[in-house]
């Protein structure tokens, strides 16, 4: 226990004073009647610190009563770990304290009863669970959030695997949920610590380099507080000023994925200004634009325009008289409130939240976001996709675009006309022909930038989206809307297309079905969608519902468990022999042992569908399926005949060469990001350059060594975060 900072943890008697010195009515005898139910039942529990184990959950109910939550939230606190870590049951619980708080304690509750195929599984599962509840109740994700801010900070007695597991889940699922629930103070600790153990190395050299600067910088916001305080006495009063740095990982971000130094970021030293009314607001902004010289174009209006999560402000930055940059926020108290504790601040008293023009948003239109994400994953077979969701469509980085009649829309940062279309309604974004983007023609791809007056170009008859359009679009709600159309309106297409996928995913694994037996299979498989019949299955593969990748080691369980043993079985699996040389990583199918090469024309990657091209004299060629070069009906081909099956092994742990084209805005520095960001990710580098294109746009085409399909995307996704990244292509 040496080694645990017992600063983290709070008892009971330091609960019962934050209570009662609060300001807020608490029922103390219910929530002490909580606490002995807790103790009780956590008995001699421990963490793995060594420390108690009720201390966790009165540490979290302290944090609760700092946000202001009410007597049932810091009783569910106290219970939260009472159902999944003790004998108590979630009836005992009920029958105790009510169906009322029960409900939130369910919500807490892990899936750990069911057996998954992995541990991302359950997660996934876990996190719908707590989003129904949440949508139900918002104070189950403000628990939710309490919990995961302790845990992060009494951590550094786990394995260092389980922190990182932990501060990774952190950066994408729960930091970008409390930054959409406007809860600042909490994304951002979560955000710092989880970076902490997700790369150590930076943010011990950024939380340095603050260290160093910490008088100079108290100082100078000093100087600033009395300047602006002065000049400002006359005309408005009781201005409170404070001063503050921006977040560790913010600034990090903005170092390590910019490739700037702490010099170059203009808002790393911000000073706030709070005062009583929006008048005054802009009143205090004409000072500080007369006291100081404003930065062109850094100038954001969050109180006439508020973001999703509520928050509202006048943003500027600015040049102090000794040539600092720093940013000036401008709110009032409600504002101020509502940025530090977000929906924390209104959920009890089913606040509205006014803009300028004096409209006011419910509180319930504010969490829609949350049904609605529900609804566009309802149909989704997998609940990994819900991870995949949060992570685009919570990303805290948005866009403010217009339509042309001046609605605003927020979108998740590179998100496209398509999207947009969709968010407005799924029949816009179904009779969709093409876009305008301030009066110009866009292509269809276009990313939508901040300011844009987006028109969305309609037919009157309902064309239909394109299937390449789920490439294309960026929010899970327009890859929703688009599937559900091909749900409804393409159903033989779709079964056609469904039947040669699942066909193509068997012969790879070398599973032969009958056509009799497909049914009685996929019953044995656990869907997670109703299927009436094969056709409904095929259906759901061809309009996206279900991803055949992530069904794949069900499908051979299912075969292990159930077919192998049977003397005959009616499902017959042939083993594929491995014909190349090994460590190519590729089994080509009826050759014995043939020399195989990877085609520079397309270069394939593990995960890629592949075939292979019998040469003469020079083995077997393997290319990508859609290769220029591979023709799409092989029976109409020259040689018909030597073009042969070829899989991928599960065991092909080699790197291979790709090549992609990285189109962005010509700037400064470009290239010198795009290489900061591969060495970061220890990507080996085997050629790059970068070529000037009209209209002050440029090229860069970089060749690197990556594992295959899935590491090339996520260097790709990493690259496009890059300021001025248009679009990443690949050969």
């Amino acid at each position: 226990m040496s080694n645990v900072n017992v600063a983290h943890y709070r008892d009971y008697h330091e609960l019962v004073e934050l209570l009662k010195s609060s300001g807020n009515t608490y029922d103390l005898e219910k929530i002490d009647k909580a606490y002995n139910y807790a103790k009780e039942a956590h008995g001699d529990q421990r963490r793995v610190s060594g420390i108690p184990y009720i201390l966790h959950p009165t540490s979290v109910a302290c944090i609760l009563v700092g946000l202001g939550m009410d007597t049932d939230s810091i009783i569910a606190a106290l219970l939260h770990d009472v159902v999944e870590d003790t004998d108590k049951t979630l009836e005992e619980v009920t029958k105790e304290f009510g169906s009322g708080i029960a409900l939130l304690i369910d919500g807490l509750t892990k899936i750990s009863k069911i057996a998954y195929a992995n541990r991302e599984e359950q997660q996934a599962e876990s996190i719908r669970k707590m989003l129904i509840a949440m949508s139900n109740d918002i104070r189950v994700i403000i628990i939710k959030l309490a919990d995961r801010v302790h845990n992060m900070r009494t951590i550094d007695c786990m394995r260092e695997q389980k922190r990182r597991d932990k501060a990774r889940e952190n950066m994408e699922v729960y930091a970008p949920i409390a930054h959409r629930l406007g809860m600042k103070a909490v994304k951002e600790e979560l955000e710092d610590l989880s970076l902490r153990y997700l790369d150590p190395v930076g943010y011990e050299e950024i939380e340095n380099e603050l260290l160093l600067t910490a008088k100079d910088r108290e100082a100078f916001i000093s100087d600033l507080k009395e300047e602006i305080i002065e000049r400002s006495k006359s005309s408005i009063s009781d201005l409170y000023i404070s001063g503050r740095v921006k977040s560790i990982n913010s600034i990090y971000h903005k170092t390590y994925t910019q490739g700037k130094t702490i010099d170059q970021i203009y808002d790393i030293f911000a000073v706030r200004i709070i005062v009583h009314t929006v008048t005054d607001c802009y009143n205090v902004l004409g000072i500080i634009h007369d006291i100081y010289k404003p930065i062109p174009n850094r100038f954001k209006d969050y109180i006439s325009t508020p973001k999703a999560n509520m928050y509202q402000s006048l943003h500027t930055t600015v040049i102090s008289h000794r040539g600092i940059p720093f940013e000036v926020q401008i709110r009032t108290w409600d504002m101020h409130h509502t940025a530090e504790y977000g929906i924390a601040a209104h959920w009890k008293y089913k606040a509205g939240v006014s803009d300028k023009g004096g409209k006011t948003q419910s509180l319930d239109e504010h969490l829609t976001w949350i049904r609605k994400m529900l609804e566009t994953q309802s149909e989704a077979l997998d609940s990994t996709d819900l991870v995949s969701s949060i992570k685009t469509d919570l990303n805290p980085n948005e866009v403010f675009v217009f339509t042309p009649k001046g609605d605003v829309i927020t979108l998740p940062q590179g998100s496209t006309v398509i999207d947009m279309a969709y968010h407005i309604h799924s029949a816009v974004g179904n009779r969709m022909v093409g876009a305008k983007v301030d009066r110009r023609i866009v292509p269809i791809d276009y990313q939508v930038k901040t300011g844009e007056i987006v028109e969305i170009l309609t037919q009157k008859e309902t064309q239909g989206p394109k299937r390449d359009w789920l490439k294309i679009v960026k929010t899970s709600e327009a890859r929703a809307k688009i599937r559900s159309w091909f749900k409804k309106e393409k159903r033989e297409e779709n079964i056609i297309e469904g039947k040669a996928e699942f066909e193509r995913e068997l012969k790879k694994m070398g599973i032969q079905l009958k056509e009799k037996d497909v049914f009685e299979f996929l019953s044995k498989i656990n869907l997670k969608i109703e299927i009436k019949d094969v056709d409904d299955f095929y259906a759901a593969i061809g309009y996206g519902g279900i991803q055949l990748w992530k069904l794949n080691q069900r499908i051979r369980d299912v075969y292990q468990k159930y077919y192998v043993d049977n003397d005959e079985p009616s499902l017959i699996v042939t083993e594929l022999k491995t014909k190349n040389k090994v460590g190519s990583g590729v089994c080509v199918e009826g050759i014995d042992d043939v020399l195989t090469k990877f085609s520079r024309c397309c270069n394939p990657l593990p995960g890629d569908e592949i075939i292979g091209f019998v040469t003469r004299g020079y083995g077997v060629s393997i290319h990508k399926r859609d290769c220029t070069n591979v023709p799409k009906n092989i029976q109409e081909a020259e040689h018909p005949e030597r073009w042969v099956n070829a899989y991928w092994l599960n065991s092909v742990k080699d790197n291979f060469q790709s090549s992609i084209h990285i189109f962005g805005n010509d700037r400064a520095g470009l290239l010198a990001d795009v290489s900061s960001q591969l060495s970061a990710m220890h990507i080996m580098i085997r050629s790059l350059d970068c070529r000037e294109l009209p209209d002050n746009k440029a090229i860069i085409n970089v060749t690197l060594d990556v594992t295959g399909l899935d590491h090339l995307k996520s260097v790709m996704a990493r690259l496009n975060t890059i300021n001025g990244i248009i679009s990443i292509t690949r050969d």
